[in-house]
């Protein structure tokens, strides 16, 4: 009876404008999926309008055209190491910031963090030449070594937060027991960020996964590392645009990734909230 007694007009407008946003944020799901099984000219005469009958060959012809077990293993491969790398890398550093607090530390910390201000098309000219000197271009492990690079500075600051709420008596107790610096982390440290860590994971995932600004300038012309965001990009010419074959190849790569946000959604507000507080 309470619960009714709370529940009053401005709640019910407030929900009722939730779900009116809520549709307006899944409507270009709507877009994608009903044209994905129409003519072209379907596509071009009413976009909104729901498809009279399905073409579901857009697919078959889609699968075949892109390749797609081959761009997909691609982005699996580039998502999967470049995450990997990324958690590791800037999970180990974050803990030394935060257990080694010199002027060095503090001046270098400060400085990743101002570095995610920084446009990425500020740096797109710099970076082609770079990964040419380097002969990172037309690579896959030069396109990984430049999502570290991107993907570092974010990454570390989550980790930097959620490690200040890491008691160090654990830490100390694992020292007096005989652990040493890298079995406390490993053993010690490494798992209590598993919240923090799977958040990580998935918003570096997604951005990865749908990226296709540094794929275009690090892989450059090599098919044979095509991803999946490059490869729907082959239905865009300069006179043509096939709409009936974009929409299914990019209904079809983005729906892995939609299945794995779903399923680990739940950990992003959990693992941000416990990063937030200090100990």
């Amino acid at each position: 009876m309470e619960r009714k007694a709370n529940y009053s007009v401005p709640t019910l407008l407030l929900e009722i404008a939730a779900i009116l946003l809520g549709l307006i944020f899944l409507s270009p799901f709507y877009f994608v999926l009903s044209n994905s099984v129409k003519t072209l000219g379907e596509i071009l005469l009413n976009a909104a309008k729901w498809p009279s009958t399905y073409h579901w060959d857009n697919y078959k012809k889609v699968w075949e055209q892109l390749d797609f077990p081959h761009v997909f293993m691609n982005s699996l491969l580039i998502t999967a190491f470049s995450v990997a790398g990324i958690v590791f890398i800037s999970s180990m550093m974050a803990y030394r910031l935060v257990r080694r607090p010199t002027v060095f530390n503090k001046i270098l910390f400060t400085a990743l963090v101002a570095s995610m201000i920084i446009p990425f098309q500020s740096v797109m000219l710099q970076l082609v030449r770079i990964t040419s000197l380097l002969e990172l271009r037309g690579h896959m492990y030069g396109i990984i070594v430049c999502y570290f690079g991107f993907g570092l500075a974010l990454s570390m600051f989550l980790f930097h937060g959620f490690i200040k709420s890491v008691p160090l008596e654990v830490e100390e107790a694992a020292v007096v027991d005989g652990c040493t610096p890298y079995g406390v982390y490993f053993k010690i440290v490494f798992p209590l960020l598993t919240p923090i860590m799977v958040t990580v994971i998935i918003l570096n995932t997604l951005w990865i996964w749908n990226d296709y600004l540094l794929p275009v300038l690090v892989i450059g012309g090599n098919k044979d590392l095509t991803t999946i965001p490059l490869g729907i990009t082959k239905f865009f010419g300069a006179y043509t645009k096939k709409w009936d074959l974009a929409l299914p190849g990019l209904a079809i790569g983005i729906a892995p990734i939609i299945v794995f946000f779903l399923f680990l959604q739940k950990y992003i507000v959990e693992g941000i909230t416990a990063g937030s507080v200090k100990g």
